[in-house]
């Protein structure tokens, strides 16, 4: 009787440790799967979100280098105020960077991890060239600002299809900054017509 006592004790005690160690195990097959943390949304949520915010944050870091490429290079009579103007620009889209890709990691997704990764997604283009004048350096940063703001009117699309407020909020704010160095882009760039103005 003893013993049969005894043995149910060592039972009770050596049960929870094997539900504890199963929960262990479930949690590192979770850690190693696609999905790295649950989320509410889901796993197709998760994955269509985590996407388009991995290929917004791949234009990010490709407009953040060619805005800091043309502010290291930029030259002529409005050097200070250009050069001045991209790095306050550079300033923004490194900002936006962080807050992006983590995000993606709030949402269960992974996000990008090398300059190679963020050239497969990017869709904006660089410029190796040697020497670009300062007007076209204008004109293309504000093509490529416009192009960021329809990637993330995409992806905002695909946040309200999913319920996710929390990622829609940031990219409109986003947007907001992004559209407003498009109009400085393009206002600094334009040239005075006869009358001076």
């Amino acid at each position: 009787m003893a013993k049969t006592a005894s043995s149910t004790k060592s039972t009770a005690k050596t049960a929870p440790k094997k539900l504890s160690a199963t929960k262990v195990e479930q949690t590192k097959k979770l850690q190693k799967s696609a999905i790295l943390f649950p989320t509410d949304l889901g796993e197709k949520a998760s994955k269509d979100i985590s996407g388009a915010m991995n290929s917004v944050l791949a234009d990010v870091f490709a407009l953040y280098l060619k805005t800091k490429n043309f502010h290291w290079h930029v030259s002529g009579p409005h050097f200070r105020d250009y050069h001045l103007m991209l790095d306050d620009h550079g300033e923004e889209l490194f900002a936006m960077t962080d807050p992006i890709a983590e995000r993606v990691r709030k949402l269960g997704g992974t996000t990008l991890r090398s300059i190679g990764h963020i050239s497969k997604l990017q869709s904006i283009s660089d410029n190796n060239a040697d020497y670009v004048e300062p007007s076209d350096m204008l004109a293309e940063l504000c093509q490529d600002n416009i192009k960021l703001t329809s990637r993330m009117r995409v992806a905002h699309d695909i946040c309200d299809k999913y319920n996710d407020s929390a990622t829609a909020s940031l990219i409109e704010e986003w947007i907001d900054q992004t559209e407003k160095r498009a109009w400085f882009l393009f206002e600094t760039g334009r040239k005075m017509d006869s009358s001076g103005h």
